[in-house]
């Protein structure tokens, strides 16, 4: 059963019904049976139970005539209001961050996403009173679990939490490095990388999967994949490039995941391009769109907004993907279409039957070269790795023989421009 919350005089993006229809799919994407929808407005918060005395009595009829063995709160509850609600109900409780996690537990495939998970999940019980942790028993020897003489049975729960914390932040802090060594070859390499970002189920995998004819899971289903993928691609004039697909984001989501999956999100900004693949034709496509914004700047990525602006020449460039085209009304295809020809950075697709694939591939392929700039570098014969960088990396407009070595006219993003000299400095030429 799912209890959906709007207070009053809450100016949100979505309206009741459309949060209602996005929690009910974030139950069915770990197989719930969403037996009932109840959407409340509520002029105050219960510092005791979040909704009302009246509603509670209202709705418990409903849980016990359905049977219903698991109440969702699509809003964040304290651990107080978690436990009342269940005692009022006579069933278990959870908030929306507690579902969220248990999707993320469910969908994380590498080693590194499930510690990720783990750690946002002890983090969210680290500020409960819970005694659901008698299960670690098993796990305590040789790990220093053992209470002292008078603990109590939550202060030995709070302590195996912290440990167990620690530890997966180690864990974590080993992969973040291993990933950082990674990240510094890719940049040595000579390959822009694409990130994919986007709303969850906005078709991210799909397109990825039509770019690269890979089999990344793409489901109509929320959170259909959390691991990134990584896939070698061509586009236009550019005869290799790594495209990312990264995790879907969804409004509200809980500060502990962000937290623990930072640092693969971080590998958004160190790409050189970013596409944001956005489901058109989705009603609250635009505030989707704000949601998506609202992470790529909590992660210190900036940008233009919707083709205005002037580009911050530290930003890391961005163009929109609009997704799903196929399944708009012809009404709606022709305003969509009349949008997308005054944006330079858009195009407009549907990754499911390839319509518009390829104008995306050379919006993308364009926008990797937009900055590219024509620099004169000299290059002594001996020096055939740095001559055939530059061949991958850039365009070579002219080869001249001069003294001991080359002078070439090259068309090189500023980025690798940096790169190169790092490698190859001038000076030593």
């Amino acid at each position: 059963m799912l209890i959906v919350p709007e207070w009053h005089g809450q100016r949100l993006s979505r309206d009741l019904d459309a949060r209602a229809e996005e929690a009910k799919g974030l139950a069915l994407a770990i197989g719930l049976d969403v037996v009932a929808v109840h959407a409340l407005r509520l002029r105050q918060t219960r510092a005791a139970t979040l909704i009302g005395v009246g509603q509670i009595e209202a709705i418990k009829p409903d849980v016990v005539e359905r049977s219903a063995q698991l109440v969702i709160v699509d809003a964040a509850l304290t651990a107080i209001q978690q436990r009342n609600l269940e005692t009022e109900f006579g069933t278990k409780v959870i908030d929306r961050t507690g579902l969220i996690l248990e999707i993320f537990g469910e969908r994380a495939a590498t080693a590194e996403g499930r510690l990720q998970v783990e750690l946002a999940h002890l983090d969210y019980q680290a500020g409960r009173l819970v005694r659901s942790w008698t299960h670690l028993e098993r796990q305590r020897g040789g790990f220093g679990f053992l209470g002292g003489p008078g603990e109590t049975q939550i202060e030995a729960d709070r302590r195996m939490i912290r440990n167990r914390m620690a530890r997966i932040r180690r864990q974590l802090d080993d992969a973040r490095r291993t990933r950082q060594l990674q990240r510094s070859k890719r940049q040595r390499a000579p390959w822009p990388v694409i990130a994919l970002v986007g709303y969850t189920n906005a078709g991210k995998s799909t397109f990825f999967n039509r770019l690269t004819g890979s089999d990344v899971m793409a489901e109509d289903m929320l959170f259909a994949t959390l691991d990134p993928a990584m896939r070698e691609i061509r586009l236009p004039g550019i005869d290799k490039a790594i495209l990312s697909d990264t995790v879907g984001f969804v409004s509200d989501l809980p500060t502990e995941l962000v937290a623990a999956f930072r640092a693969t999100l971080e590998e958004v900004t160190t790409a050189d391009l970013i596409v944001h693949v956005r489901d058109i034709a989705h009603p609250d496509s635009e505030a989707q769109y704000d949601d998506v914004r609202a992470i790529l700047d909590s992660l210190g990525v900036n940008g233009p907004r919707d083709g205005e602006g002037e580009d911050d020449p530290e930003a890391v460039p961005q163009i929109e993907i609009w997704n799903k085209i196929d399944t708009a009304d012809a009404e709606r295809r022709e305003a969509i279409a009349e949008m997308a020809a005054r944006r330079p950075d858009v195009a407009v697709i549907s990754a499911a039957t390839g319509e518009g694939v390829e104008a995306a591939r050379t919006l993308m392929a364009s926008q990797l070269t937009a900055r590219h700039r024509v620099e004169r570098l000299f290059l002594r014969f001996d020096q055939g790795e740095a001559m055939a960088w530059l061949h991958a990396r850039g365009e070579v407009l002219s080869d001249v023989a001069e003294g001991e070595g080359h002078v070439l006219t090259v068309r090189l993003d500023p980025a690798d421009r940096a790169r190169f000299e790092r490698l190859w400095p001038q000076g030593d030429g």
